[in-house]
C-alpha cells in the first residue's frame, strides 16, 4: 500500500524516539535540462550545507523527460526521490500509483493559503476540486510577451501608428490592440515583422498558444470535472478567439509553422518581430547582453485581456512530486518542508526559479528585480491549464490535428475544426469512462 504522508511523518517519529537517524544523507531530483533545474541545484546545494543531505537534480533533455520518468515509473524503479513532473502528468502518475499522496502535508502547513491559487489548483489538486494533492508548486511559469520598446517608442512610428489606428502605440492591454501592433509593425519588404506565436504541433506548443487566446476570450476547454465538452471547446468564443490566433500568424515570419520557444525568442534577437511570445523560464536569456544584442531594448508584458476584458494566460511550470518507489521518502517530506519556507521560497526566487508563493510574488523585491517580474507576478494568479486527465496526451494529439491545418494553412474554418474536435474529445472520454 502506497504512503501517506501522516505515516511517513509518525515513521520518523518513530525512528527520532528510538535513537536512529531519519536521514538517508542523498536524494535525487529529476527534471527537464534547462536552467530552471541549474537554479535548483544552486538551491539544493544550500541545503545540504545546512543539513548535510546531498541533493543531486539529475536532468535530460526535453524531448526524453517525460519518456524516461515514466519508464522509471512504470518499472517501478527508485532511482527518483521526487520529480518535478509536467502539470498534464499528474492525473496519470496519481492513478498509477507513481505519486505520494501529499494531501495531509498540504494541509499541515496550509499550502492552499502559501501559494498561488492557480498553481494549486493545476500543478498539485487531482482529480479537479477533490482536495487531494500529489505536488507542491515548484517551478511556476505562464506564456507571456516580450516586445521591441526601441520599436515602440520611436516617435515616428508613434506618430504614424496613432494617425493610423487612433490610440496610443504602447504595449497592448487587450487582443484588438494585439492585432493592430502586429499589423502595424509587419513590413514584409523591410523583413520586419509584426509577431511571433507558438505554432509547433509535435507536443503543447500550438495548443498553449492558442489556449492564451481562448482564455482571454472568455473560452474553456471543457467542464474538468463533469468532462462535458460540447458547446465548450466548440462554443462562439473559442471560434473567435481560433480565429483571431489564425490572424495572428498572417504577421509571422516566413518560415513560421512549426515554431516554439527557441525560435520565438529568435524573433527578439535576430530583430525579426515586434512582439513574442514565450513562456517567462525563457525570458532571462532576452535580458542577457551575452545571448540577446538587444537586451537593453526588450520590455515585456503579460497576456492582453480579450474582447470582454477576460485576461488569463496559458499555465507552464511545474510541481515538486515524491516518487512512490523512493526508498528515501521520509528524507523527502523533510526536504519539502524545507522547500516550502518562506526564506527558502524567497531564496529561490533570487536565484532565478519561479516561485509559486503568494508573499513573494506580492512584494515590490521580487516585482522589481526584473524587468520581466512585474508580468510574471500578474500572469500567475490568471492562468488556466489543459486537461490533467491520464489520457491527455491523447487529448493533445487530436487538438494538435484539429487546428493545426486552419491556424497555418488556413484549412476550413475555425468552427469546422473546434466541431470536430469536440467529436473527438467526446470519443476519447467515453473511452476511457469519464462520461
Amino acid at each position: 500500500m502506497r504512503k501517506t504522508v501522516a505515516g511517513l511523518l509518525a515513521g520518523i517519529s518513530f525512528m527520532i524516539a528510538c535513537g536512529t537517524s531519519a536521514q538517508s544523507q542523498e536524494l535525487t531530483i529529476f527534471w527537464a535540462e534547462w536552467d530552471p533545474a541549474n537554479y535548483l541545484q544552486e538551491l539544493v546545494n544550500e541545503y545540504e550545507a545546512e543539513t548535510g543531505v546531498k541533493v543531486t537534480v539529475e536532468t535530460t533533455p526535453w524531448a526524453d523527460f517525460q519518456t524516461k520518468a515514466f519508464t522509471e515509473f512504470n518499472a517501478k524503479g527508485s532511482a527518483y526521490d521526487m520529480v518535478v513532473g509536467d502539470s498534464q502528468w499528474i492525473g496519470a502518475a496519481s492513478e498509477a500509483g507513481h505519486y505520494v499522496d501529499l494531501t495531509e502535508f498540504f494541509n499541515q502547513h496550509k499550502l492552499n493559503e502559501v501559494m498561488a491559487p492557480a498553481t494549486v489548483k493545476y500543478y498539485s489538486e487531482y482529480p479537479a476540486n477533490s482536495g487531494k494533492y500529489w505536488s507542491i508548486p515548484a517551478e511556476g511559469d505562464a506564456v507571456g510577451w516580450s516586445y521591441r520598446k526601441d520599436w515602440f517608442e520611436d516617435p515616428k512610428e508613434m506618430e504614424a501608428f496613432k494617425a493610423k489606428y487612433g490610440y496610443d502605440l504602447a504595449p497592448p492591454k487587450d487582443w484588438k490592440q494585439l492585432r493592430d501592433i502586429a499589423e502595424f509593425f509587419h513590413r514584409p519588404d523591410q523583413k520586419r515583422y509584426g509577431i511571433a506565436i507558438y505554432t509547433d504541433n509535435s507536443y503543447d506548443g500550438l495548443v498553449m498558444g492558442v489556449e492564451n487566446a481562448i482564455f482571454s476570450f472568455g473560452g474553456e476547454l471543457g467542464d474538468y470535472s463533469t468532462y462535458k465538452v460540447d458547446g465548450i471547446i466548440n462554443s462562439e468564443k473559442n471560434v473567435k478567439a481560433l480565429e483571431a490566433y489564425r490572424e495572428l500568424y498572417g504577421f509571422t515570419p516566413p518560415g513560421w509553422a512549426k515554431s516554439f520557444f527557441v525560435e520565438n525568442n529568435q524573433a527578439i534577437t535576430e530583430n525579426l518581430a515586434a512582439m513574442s511570445m514565450n513562456y517567462f523560464a525563457f525570458f532571462p536569456a532576452l535580458v542577457n547582453e551575452a545571448s540577446n544584442p538587444n537586451a537593453k531594448v526588450t520590455g515585456f508584458f503579460a497576456n492582453p485581456a480579450g474582447p470582454e476584458g477576460d485576461q488569463y494566460a496559458a499555465l507552464g511550470g511545474q510541481g515538486i512530486s515524491i516518487v512512490s518507489y523512493s526508498e528515501n521518502k521520509e528524507e523527502a517530506i523533510k526536504f519539502l518542508e524545507w522547500f516550502v519556507k518562506d526564506e527558502t521560497q524567497k531564496r529561490w526566487a533570487e536565484l532565478g526559479g519561479y516561485t509559486a508563493s503568494a508573499k513573494v510574488l506580492e512584494s515590490e523585491e521580487f516585482q522589481n528585480a526584473t524587468p520581466y517580474n512585474k508580468a510574471f507576478y500578474e500572469t500567475m494568479f490568471r492562468v488556466k491549464d489543459f486537461w490533467a486527465t491520464p489520457e491527455y496526451a491523447e487529448l493533445l494529439i487530436q487538438m494538435n490535428q484539429r487546428i493545426y491545418p486552419y491556424v497555418t494553412a488556413g484549412q476550413g474554418t475555425a468552427k469546422e475544426a473546434l466541431d470536430a474536435l469536440a467529436k473527438d474529445w467526446n470519443a476519447t472520454f467515453k473511452k476511457y469512462g469519464r462520461q
